[in-house]
């Protein structure tokens, strides 16, 4: 009886490596076309998006960025008169 016990170890293994030589050869294309569709859905939705823009963005910050020279942020400066340290 041993040696049937030693013979099934071997049919298992067998049977075992079928099955999964099965399982990993199956045909994996349903998921890659419903992945490349979704692919290809997005650059379509990123041409639209490049297509409508009107301008790039760092030419329109340069439109509406403030002057260099902040007289809020200067109060001597714009005032005409020497800089006062704060402690006076």
């Amino acid at each position: 009886m041993a040696a049937l016990a030693w013979l099934l170890i071997p049919l298992f293994a067998v049977v075992g490596a079928a099955i999964w030589g099965s399982w990993a050869s199956r045909n994996k294309t349903i998921g890659d076309v419903a992945e490349l569709a979704g692919y290809a859905r997005f650059r379509d939705a990123m041409e639209r998006a490049h297509a409508t823009t009107p301008e790039p963005v760092m030419e329109r910050a340069r439109a509406t960025a403030p002057d260099p020279v902040r007289p809020e942020r200067e109060p001597a400066a714009a005032a005409g008169g020497a800089a006062a340290s704060p402690t006076s």
